[in-house]
């Protein structure tokens, strides 16, 4: 039996924004969490927006199953030509029983209120509705959630509003803001999320990739190391375990 494909949701003028934003994550649940241990779509994060929308597009079109990643692709497409919600991923690398896990999920900001749209495994680590005051109150709202499941935050890395300007050919930017928070007590990181959040909302940040490396690298310790460490695990994690 060929499975039913479901249909991609449609902005109406009737709708509120939290309306459309659980028709859209609907939609994604109803394509379901890829447990394959195979990614059917391959994201560079590095390519230009544009690219990136067009393999939304083709997920629209495949109804195949989605990890994190790609949710956060389709997030940003769905959204596109609502100048009213700013998107920006959310990154976690967590740690449990020996290993580091990567997640991402798409930050919602609207009407002065914080949400998100994802997937996961679990139920509590993608959506989030959209009635948190504070960028640091959802953070937080994610650690407890990990905690249920005995994982500890390492690392947090917001990135900036992604444009809804669906040809672009800038690049989504990632990781504006990284946060050691298992190194820090929960009023730094507040103070530090918040400063941040009052940036983005004031539209005063520019991509990293315009800085000078310096003043990028100062809070942290160099990049390339970390990338480089990173992407076997992460890479691991997205596969999962095939």
């Amino acid at each position: 039996v060929q499975p039913s494909v479901p249909p991609v949701p449609n902005y109406k003028l009737s709708m509120s924004i939290p309306e459309w934003l659980q028709a859209i994550q609907t939609y994604m649940k109803m394509l379901q969490y890829n447990h394959t241990g195979t990614q059917f779509f391959e994201i560079r994060k590095s390519r230009p927006l544009s690219g990136l929308m067009e393999t939304a597009r083709e997920m629209t079109r495949e109804s195949l199953p989605i990890k994190c990643l790609e949710a956060v692709i389709l997030g940003i497409y769905l959204t596109n030509g609502q100048p009213s919600v700013e998107r920006f991923p959310i990154s976690f690398k967590t740690h449990f029983s020996g290993n580091y896990f990567h997640h991402v999920v798409l930050g919602i900001y609207c009407n002065g209120r914080y949400g998100s749209l994802g997937m996961s495994r679990r139920a509590d680590l993608m959506d989030k509705p959209l009635t948190f005051r504070t960028l640091s109150d959802l953070i937080f709202e994610f650690e407890d959630s990990y905690k249920k499941y005995l994982h500890s935050v390492k690392k947090v890395k917001i990135g900036l509003y992604v444009p809804h300007e669906p040809h672009s050919f800038q690049p989504i930017e990632w990781r504006q803001l990284v946060l050691n928070v298992s190194r820090m007590m929960r009023t730094e990181v507040r103070k530090e999320l918040e400063k941040f959040a009052r940036d983005m909302r004031m539209k005063i940040l520019k991509p990293s990739s315009a800085h000078s490396p310096v003043k990028d690298r100062a809070r942290g310790k160099s990049l390339s190391p970390r990338r480089r460490q990173g992407s076997p695990q992460r890479r691991a994690c997205r596969r999962e375990k095939s």
